[in-house]
């Protein structure tokens, strides 16, 4: 799978959110003071707080589904990049 950083698809600010929720994402969650700060230039504070809580919540979904191996329906199909 190609991680996100090797894409020109994102602007500054949807990187910022992706670095914040790779952080938030790791066992244990980590968000550098580095993407923290990335994300504030980006982000009010109600939109990180926002943020942090989706990601919490994808997170969520994702480690119940795979306690009851709930699989993935197979509908994401990615563009190709040009």
């Amino acid at each position: 799978m190609a991680d996100w950083r090797a894409s020109s698809l994102f602007t500054p600010a949807e990187r910022a959110a992706l670095e914040f929720a790779d952080g938030l994402t790791l066992t244990p969650a980590v968000v550098s003071d580095q993407a923290f700060a990335e994300a504030r230039r980006h982000f009010s504070e109600a939109q990180i707080v926002e943020l942090a809580a989706t990601v919490a919540m994808e997170n969520y979904r994702a480690r119940l589904n795979r306690a009851f191996l709930v699989e993935a329906e197979g509908r994401y199909r990615p563009r190709s990049e040009s």
